[in-house]
């Protein structure tokens, strides 16, 4: 899956936070509802449920409601993809850093 420029940028956005990092985190174990992700961070179901909107922009995580309670969990496809765009660079900076050391070793 090749994402669009606009989709990478909001999956960035979401990530740039610690605290949507963390949320991910807890949702990569299982669905967990608002409060429960609010609750590491002794913040409001509304600030929470900010936080959540963000990641569900980026398509990062999906929300269904079950009557008064919002329960989350983790859509992995765009991790994957932007994982896939982030290991074009690691194996740049692989082969990079690998003519570095064969350098830096010829000279030996």
């Amino acid at each position: 899956m090749v994402l669009r420029a606009a989709a990478l940028d909001a999956v960035f956005h979401a990530l740039a936070d610690a605290t949507r990092r963390a949320m991910l985190r807890e949702l990569a174990s299982g669905e967990r509802n608002i409060s429960e992700l609010a609750a590491p961070f002794k913040m409001s179901f509304a600030s929470a449920s900010k936080h959540v909107r963000v990641l569900e922009d980026a398509r990062l995580v999906r929300r269904r409601i079950q009557g008064r309670t919002h329960v989350c969990r983790i859509d992995p496809a765009r991790l994957a993809a932007a994982d896939q765009w982030l290991r074009y660079y690691e194996r740049f900076w692989t082969l990079k850093l690998d003519a570095l050391d064969a350098l830096l070793n010829a000279e030996d």
